[in-house]
């Protein structure tokens, strides 16, 4: 047996986690890293934003679709895109590991090298520290915490009539690539790239941070399905958001090829599919440049609050629900 094929059982805890931690340069603005009981980071404005999220196998990932580098990449981006959505900055990330005992080390290696790929892609950032137990399946739990350099936070909640809604980033790829990926058959290569997306999503860094310095409302990062996620804003702002399915062509028209072959509406994917972790926001005026405008914010008017599509309900899926 090779150290290569050596698992967690053989290799144990503590040399996993110093295999894991060897080699690893902090930014700045992490003071102490792993090796002690805890990390202390900086809070540059005496705040910190912080969000969390975990990843389960068989229900968020599946190892026969991706590799360990790229569950390390996906659980990163999911909890980068809520920092963006506050209009922040990521900072540091804390990530707790469970794995079964036979697993081979090197496949936790090989989603360290993920999560630290994706934290440098998220922006100056650091996994500071975390927890590495047994269990049954993979658990991939991250905490992320984030820096706002001085500005108000930018919550769900400030939306306001006569504001634009706009978004930054891709809108269906993933559903796109789950639906490919869970389809019988020989993979297309022509289809790769969404498969691809589905495993990784790229959500648009610093798009958050551009977004709240152009006066943005309020925001959330597309991570249930855009109705949804606006859904969210809409019932928090109390308001009525309207989405233009016109303004959605180029998105639905991307994924005219998948959806033809699968025999699906695009539009269903755009609306409705998650984990793109694109943003979602409204803005008082005009949204910034990487940003394009989607629809309008109303008054909520005697139907309430929440997200239609050319002024009437959304008949379809308008999001992910965890325990569906």
């Amino acid at each position: 047996m090779t150290d290569d094929d050596r698992t967690l059982r053989e290799v144990g805890e503590f040399s996993v986690i110093d295999r894991l931690v060897a080699g690893r340069r902090q930014p700045d603005s992490v003071l102490i890293g792993p090796g002690d009981d805890a990390a202390v980071i900086t809070a540059p404005d005496g705040r910190a934003v912080i969000s969390t999220d975990m990843l389960v196998q068989d229900r968020h990932f599946r190892l026969d679709w991706s590799t360990p580098h790229e569950v390390g990449r996906k659980a990163i981006a999911q909890n980068a895109a809520d920092i963006e959505a506050m209009g922040a900055r990521a900072t540091a990330f804390v990530v707790a590991v469970g794995a079964p005992a036979d697993t081979p080390a090197r496949h936790l290696e090989e989603l360290s090298d993920g999560l630290w790929a994706e934290a440098r892609r998220a922006g100056a950032a650091g996994i500071v520290g975390g927890d590495l137990v047994s269990s049954p399946l993979w658990v991939v739990s991250v905490t992320v915490f984030g820096d706002l350099g001085g500005r108000a936070a930018v919550t769900r909640g400030g939306a306001r009539p006569g504001d634009t809604v706009a978004v930054a980033g891709t809108l269906g790829t993933s559903a796109a690539g789950f639906e490919l990926l869970s389809a019988d058959g020989p993979r297309l290569p022509e289809f790769e790239d969404l498969c691809r997306r589905h495993r990784v999503p790229q959500p648009p860094y610093g798009q958050g941070e551009a977004a709240a310095l152009a006066g943005a409302r309020a925001m959330t990062d597309v991570s249930d399905g855009l109705l949804a996620d606006l859904g969210h804003i809409a019932v928090a702002s109390g308001v009525r958001i309207d989405v233009a399915s016109e303004a959605l062509q180029p998105d639905v028209a991307a994924l005219s090829g998948p959806a033809d072959r699968l025999r699906t509406d695009a539009l269903g994917w755009v609306l409705g599919g998650g984990e793109d972790h694109a943003l979602a926001a409204c803005f008082p005026g005009a949204p910034p440049a990487e940003w394009r405008t989607i629809g309008t914010v109303s008054a909520a008017g005697t139907a309430g609050p929440g997200a239609f599509v050319d002024g009437r309900p959304w008949t379809g899926s308008s999001g992910w629900e965890s325990f569906n």
